[in-house]
C-alpha cells in the first residue's frame, strides 16, 4: 500500500512538473511572438524589455540575440548592442550571418575598441567579397589614419538652444533655424514613439522672426506639428516653401504598412506671409516604404532625401528628383553604389559648391554614423567620398550637417558625451576647406592647322605646375581624345605629333565643368621633295573647275585658303600651279581652258598677299588625265569631274 501511494505522488508531481514546463514553454513562445510582432513593427524600445524578460527566464537562441542585438543599434545603445553582438558570436558563430560581424565591429569602434573591431572586419570582408563595404573597407585599412589627417579642419561653437531631450535636424531659415526635438510634445505614454519611448518630435525655430528672437518657438502651430514626428526639413531661399518629414499621417489620422508600421513621409507647405497655406504629400511617397531628410540643390531644382524605397541598396539610401517648372516632380533616382552602400545613408546636405554632405555608418568611419562628404557638381556621382573626421564626426553618431559657404559656418547634431540631452545640435566654424576630388573631364580632336585634317595618333600629354607629366593619351582613329584631370589643381594639356608643332592649352582651378579642347597643330617643316604635290601633302580636297570655266569656286577658294596658309607659314615655299580639263573638247580649246584656270588660281593667291615671284602656273589641257576618259570613251560626269583640277608642285 505504501509503494502505491508514494508511487502515485511521484507520478502526480512529475505530472505537474511536465505540466507546468509545457506552461513554461507556451508562455516563452508567446513573450518570443509578442517580442518579434514589436521588432518587425520597429517597436524596438518594447521589444527590448520582452527580449530581456525571455533571457532572464534562461531562453536563448541565435535570432533572439540578433534582434536584441539590432534594437539597441537602433536605438544607439552601443555598449548593450555590444554586449549582445558578443554573446551572439561567442555561443552561434556557425549560425551568425556575416552582417552581424559589421554591426558588432560597428558598436565597437563607438566604444573605441578599434582593434577588436578590425578583426570583425577581417571577418565580415572574408565572408562577403561582393559587399560593397567590404571592398571600401579593404581600400581603406589605414582609415584611422587617413581620418586622422583630414581632422582639425572645423571649430566646434556652442548652440545655446539645445535642451535635456534630443535636438537635432537643423536647418537654414532666414536669419535664423528650424530644427527638431521632442522637448514640450508631452508626456502621456500614448504620445510615446515606441522605436526608443521617447516623446514624438515637433518642428521649432528660432532667430527666424520676431517672436523666435533668441527664443526656441515651435513652428507652424497644428498646422505643420502633429502628435507624430515632424523632423528634419529644408526651405527654399525665400523662405515660400517648406519640406519636411512627418510620419504618415492621413485627415489627422496615422496611416500603418502591411506589416503594422508607420511610415515616414516628406511633406511639402507652401508659405504666405509666414503663414503656411497648403500641405501637399509628395506623389512618391508610400505607406509601404519611407522617405525621409529632404535636402535641396543649390539650383532648388532637384530635390535629395532618405528612402528604402524599392531599388534601395541597403537599409536606407539617398535619392535625387527633379522639381520640375510646374512644381511637379520626376522620378527618383538613386545616387548610385559609390555614395550608398548596404548599411546607412541618410540625412543629405548639397552646399552651395555642389558638394554632399551625408551620414553613413556602411562607409569607413570612426564609429557610429559618420559624416561624409563628396563633389557631385554636373551629376557625378562618382569622386571620392571623404570622411570629414574629427571634431565634427566621434565614435557615437554624428549627423544633420549643414553648412553656409559664404561664411563658412554650419551645425551638425550628435548624441556624443557631454552634451544636455540624447541628441545635441552644435554649430562650428569650417578653418580650412577639405579637400576632395574634383573631376574634370575633357575631351576634343587634333587637326592639322593648314588641312584641318584630323590627326590620328597624336600624344595628348597633362602637366602639372611642377612640369611633371601625369597622363598621356593617343588620339584615336577620328583624331579625339577624351581625359580626366583634377580640377582642384591646374594643369597644362599638350597636343604633340612628330612633324608638329606642339601646342598647350592651361587649365586653371575650376568647378569641374566639363571641357571641350580642340588642336590645330602646325608643321614643323615641309618634309616633300621637289615635285611633290603640296596638296597630297596637306591632304587637301581636290580644287575642282565647272565645265568650261576657269574661274575659282567656293569651295575651292576653301582649299587655296590652306595652301596660302602653309606659304605664309613657310616663306621660303615656292610652287607651280598645274591646272588640267577633261577631255572633251577641241585638244586646242583645252590646253588654253586649263592655262586660264592656272592664271585664275595664281591671280587668286596673289590676291591673297602672296608674291607672284613665289608662283607659277602652267596649264595641260586634257594630257594628265587621271582616268580613262579619254577622247572617244564613254564616262560619267563624276569620272570626267576628277580631271577638272588644279595641282601645287613644290619648286623650292
Amino acid at each position: 500500500m505504501i509503494k502505491r501511494i508514494l508511487l502515485i505522488v511521484v507520478l502526480f508531481f512529475s505530472f505537474t512538473v511536465y505540466i507546468t514546463a509545457q506552461e513554461k514553454v507556451k508562455n516563452q513562445e508567446k513573450l518570443v511572438t509578442k517580442a518579434n510582432e514589436k521588432y518587425a513593427e520597429y517597436s524596438f524600445s518594447p521589444a527590448i524589455d520582452i527580449y530581456k524578460k525571455i533571457l532572464d527566464k534562461g531562453y536563448v537562441s541565435a535570432e533572439l540575440l540578433q534582434k536584441l542585438g539590432n534594437s539597441y543599434y537602433f536605438n544607439a545603445d552601443y555598449q548593450a548592442a555590444a554586449d549582445t553582438y558578443k554573446k551572439l558570436v561567442d555561443e552561434y558563430d556557425s549560425d551568425v550571418n556575416p552582417e552581424y560581424y559589421f554591426r558588432y565591429a560597428q558598436t565597437l569602434k563607438t566604444l573605441g575598441d578599434y582593434d577588436s573591431a578590425n578583426v570583425l572586419m577581417a571577418k565580415f570582408t572574408s565572408e562577403t567579397s561582393a559587399d560593397l563595404r567590404a571592398s571600401v573597407y579593404k581600400k581603406e585599412k589605414d582609415y584611422l589614419e587617413d581620418i586622422s589627417k583630414k581632422s582639425g579642419r572645423y571649430k566646434l561653437k556652442s548652440f545655446n538652444y539645445n535642451s535635456k531631450y534630443s535636438d537635432f535636424a537643423p536647418s537654414f531659415y532666414k536669419e535664423g533655424l528650424l530644427f527638431s526635438s521632442d522637448r514640450d510634445t508631452g508626456n502621456l505614454a500614448r504620445y510615446r514613439h515606441t522605436w526608443n519611448s521617447k516623446d514624438f518630435l515637433d518642428l521649432y525655430k528660432v532667430n527666424v522672426d520676431s517672436v523666435s528672437d533668441n527664443n526656441v518657438v515651435k513652428y507652424g502651430d497644428k498646422i505643420i506639428n502633429t502628435r507624430l514626428h515632424e523632423s528634419t526639413s529644408a526651405v527654399t531661399k525665400d523662405g515660400s516653401i517648406i519640406y519636411f518629414t512627418r510620419n504618415n499621417v492621413v485627415e489627422g489620422k496615422y496611416v500603418k504598412d502591411d506589416e503594422g508600421v508607420i511610415r515616414l513621409k516628406i511633406f511639402r507647405a507652401t508659405i504666405e506671409d509666414g503663414i503656411v497655406v497648403s500641405i501637399e504629400d509628395l506623389p512618391f511617397n508610400s505607406n509601404n516604404y519611407s522617405v525621409a531628410n529632404p535636402a535641396l540643390s543649390p539650383d532648388e531644382k532637384t530635390l535629395y532625401f532618405a528612402s528604402d524605397m524599392p531599388g534601395t541598396i541597403g537599409e536606407s539610401d539617398i535619392f535625387k528628383v527633379a522639381i520640375n517648372n510646374d512644381d511637379t516632380f520626376g522620378t527618383p533616382e538613386n545616387l548610385g553604389n559609390n555614395i550608398n552602400t548596404e548599411a546607412r545613408e541618410t540625412f543629405p546636405f548639397v552646399s552651395s559648391k555642389e558638394i554632399l554632405y551625408f551620414s553613413s555608418d556602411g562607409h569607413v568611419g570612426i564609429g557610429g554614423l559618420d559624416i561624409f562628404a563628396t563633389k557631385i557638381a554636373y551629376n557625378d556621382y562618382t569622386r571620392v567620398i571623404a570622411n570629414v573626421g574629427e571634431p565634427i564626426n566621434s565614435k557615437m553618431d554624428d549627423f544633420t550637417f549643414i553648412f553656409n559657404e559664404e561664411d563658412k559656418t554650419g551645425y551638425f547634431a550628435s548624441n556624443r558625451k557631454g552634451g544636455m540631452g540624447n541628441d545635441d545640435i552644435y554649430g562650428f566654424k569650417e578653418i580650412t576647406p577639405i579637400e576632395l576630388e574634383c573631376k574634370q573631364y575633357v575631351t576634343g580632336l587634333v587637326r592639322d592647322k593648314i588641312s584641318n585634317e584630323v590627326l590620328v595618333g597624336a600624344t595628348i600629354k597633362v602637366i602639372n605646375e611642377n612640369n611633371e607629366d601625369i597622363l598621356t593619351v593617343i588620339t584615336n582613329s577620328k583624331g579625339e581624345y577624351n581625359i580626366e584631370v583634377d580640377c582642384n589643381k591646374g594643369n597644362f594639356i599638350r597636343a604633340l605629333m612628330d612633324g608638329y608643332v606642339p601646342s598647350e592649352e592651361y587649365i586653371k582651378i575650376s568647378d569641374g565643368k566639363p571641357l571641350q579642347i580642340d588642336f590645330y597643330l602646325e608643321r614643323d617643316t615641309v618634309t616633300a621633295g621637289l615635285g611633290d604635290d603640296l596638296a597630297k601633302l596637306l591632304q587637301l580636297s581636290t580644287i575642282y573647275f565647272d565645265l568650261d570655266k576657269y574661274d575659282v569656286r567656293k569651295d575651292a577658294e576653301i582649299e587655296i585658303q590652306k595652301v596660302i596658309v602653309a606659304m605664309e607659314k613657310f616663306p621660303s615655299l615656292r610652287i607651280k600651279v598645274n591646272s588640267h580639263t577633261d577631255s572633251r573638247g577641241k585638244d586646242s580649246y583645252n590646253l588654253w581652258l586649263s592655262q586660264k584656270r592656272a592664271e585664275s588660281t595664281v591671280n587668286y593667291m596673289i590676291s591673297q598677299g602672296i608674291s607672284k615671284e613665289r608662283l607659277q602656273g602652267e596649264g595641260f589641257g586634257e594630257t594628265r588625265l587621271v582616268n580613262k576618259c579619254k577622247n572617244g570613251t564613254k564616262c560619267s560626269v563624276k569620272e570626267h569631274q576628277l580631271n577638272r583640277r588644279s595641282e601645287f608642285i613644290i619648286l623650292e
